[in-house]
C-alpha cells in the first residue's frame, strides 16, 4: 500500500494509509454554513481535505450539506435554516444510532457534537471514537457528564481549552485550519478596524467600539445577533452604533470576508471569555491583517505578540495598540497562517491522531481503560 508523508504544525512526519472515517457533524448549520457557523465550517474543511488526501470519508450531517464525502443525511435541512433549532438534541439520536450500528464499517469515528456521542462510544468495542471539543468546557453543570466518561479520547482545539477538565483523556491539541487559498493576502495598509463574528457579551463588541472611538479610527462590525443575545444588542450595542465612524454591516458570508478583512487595518478581538480557539483570528492572518486582542483563552497560543498581533488587557493599552499596529508585518501574518493554520496542517495532525488510536490498544471507559499508544513502533 502506498503511503505519503504529512507534516503537521510540529514538523512531525506521519505515514498515512487510506482510512475509512466517519465524521459526525452538528445539525444546526449547513455543512459548510451559508453564513455564521464556526464548528460547521471547520468540519467542512477537515472533511474536504481528508477526501482530497485519499481517505474514504462518510459525513453524517444535515441533508443540505455540500460535500465530496459520502453524505448520510440525518435531517433534510440544517435546523437553524429550517427554524427548528430546539430539536437539535433529539434529532441527533437517530443519527448516532446510524453511526454506531454501522461502526464496524469505519476505522475511526470522529465526533464534532460534544458529549452527545459519549454513551454510544463508551459501549462500542469495534471502532474508536475521537471527539474534538469545539466549545467552552468551563460550565460546572456539565462536569458530571464528562466525569462519567474520563477514558474516551478527546482532542482540544487549544491547550487552554483543557484547563477546566484536566482529568479527561486528552490525546492531542489540533488547531483549526483554513484552505490555503480560501482567503488572499492583502498588502494593506487598510482603511478601518474590523470586528467579525457574533455580537454577545463574551465577545465584547462594546469594547471594540469604545477602542475605535478613542483611537479615532473607523470601525466596521460584521456579526450576527442570536435570539438569546438580542437584549444585549438592543441595550448595549445599538446605542453605540449611531456614533460617527461606527458601521454595523450585519452577518456576512465566506466570500465577503476576504474584502472585509483584507481592507482592515486590524481585527479587534476584544473577547472577555475563555475562547477555545477563535476562527476569525486565523482568517485575519490569512488576509495579512494583524490582530489586536485581549489575552483570554486561546489568544496567546494562536497569536504571537509583536509578530502577528498586539495583545493587551487594559483599555488604554488596546488604544495604544491601534496606534502602533503598523509595527506588525502583514507579510509575517500571512506566513504564520501558512505555517500553522492551513487545512493541510490540520488534516495532517488529525491523521496522526487517527493512526495512534487505530494502531494503539483501546478500551472503552466501561472497561476502565484509557487510550494507550501501541508499544511496537
Amino acid at each position: 500500500m502506498d503511503t505519503k508523508a504529512a507534516t503537521g504544525s510540529a514538523g512531525a512526519k506521519t505515514s498515512v494509509r487510506p482510512l475509512r472515517i466517519a465524521q459526525i457533524a452538528p445539525l444546526y448549520e449547513r455543512i459548510p454554513p451559508k453564513l455564521y457557523g464556526g464548528t460547521e465550517r471547520v468540519v467542512h474543511y477537515v472533511v474536504e481535505e481528508l477526501v482530497r488526501r485519499g481517505h474514504d470519508v462518510t459525513l453524517f450531517a444535515a441533508g443540505d450539506a455540500q460535500t465530496t464525502a459520502r453524505l448520510k443525511p440525518a435531517y433534510p435541512q440544517a435546523l437553524r435554516l429550517a427554524g427548528k433549532q430546539i430539536l437539535g438534541f433529539p434529532l441527533q439520536l437517530p443519527m448516532l444510532s446510524d453511526v454506531y450500528e454501522n461502526a464496524d464499517q469505519f476505522d475511526i469515528i470522529h465526533n464534532h457534537i460534544d458529549f452527545w456521542t459519549f454513551p454510544f462510544a463508551n459501549l462500542c468495542k469495534t471502532t474508536p471514537t475521537l471527539s474534538t471539543m469545539h466549545g467552552r468546557l468551563d460550565m460546572d453543570d456539565f462536569k458530571p457528564i464528562y466525569a462519567r466518561y474520563p477514558s474516551l479520547p478527546l482532542v482540544s482545539i487549544s491547550d487552554n481549552q483543557r484547563e477546566p477538565l484536566p482529568f479527561m483523556n486528552w490525546v492531542d491539541t489540533v488547531y483549526h485550519g483554513l484552505p490555503r487559498d480560501l482567503l488572499s493576502y492583502s498588502q494593506g495598509p487598510g482603511k478601518y478596524l474590523a470586528f467579525l463574528g457574533r455580537i454577545s457579551p463574551e465577545k465584547r463588541p462594546d469594547i471594540a467600539i469604545d477602542v475605535a472611538l478613542k483611537a479615532g479610527i473607523p470601525l466596521k462590525i460584521a456579526a450576527k445577533v442570536d435570539a438569546y443575545d438580542r437584549e444585549y444588542f438592543e441595550q448595549v450595542i445599538k446605542p453605540r452604533l449611531g456614533q460617527p465612524g461606527v458601521e454595523y454591516i450585519g452577518e456576512i458570508n465566506e466570500s465577503q470576508k476576504n474584502e472585509f478583512l483584507g481592507n482592515a487595518i486590524a481585527l479587534l478581538f476584544t473577547i472577555d471569555w475563555p475562547e477555545p480557539f477563535g476562527l476569525s483570528m486565523i482568517e485575519s492572518l490569512a488576509c495579512g491583517t494583524p490582530v489586536i486582542a485581549r489575552p483570554c483563552g486561546s489568544v496567546p497560543e494562536v497569536l504571537r505578540h509583536g509578530k502577528t498581533a498586539l495583545i493587551a488587557s487594559e483599555f488604554d493599552d488596546l488604544v495604544k495598540a491601534v496606534k502602533n499596529i503598523d509595527t506588525i508585518s502583514r507579510a509575517a501574518c500571512r506566513e504564520e497562517f501558512e505555517r500553522r493554520f492551513t487545512a493541510t496542517v490540520m488534516a495532517a495532525n488529525y491523521e496522526r491522531v487517527y493512526e495512534r488510536l487505530i494502531g494503539g490498544r483501546y478500551a472503552g471507559a466501561g472497561a476502565g481503560g484509557r487510550f494507550e499508544q501501541a508499544q511496537a513502533q
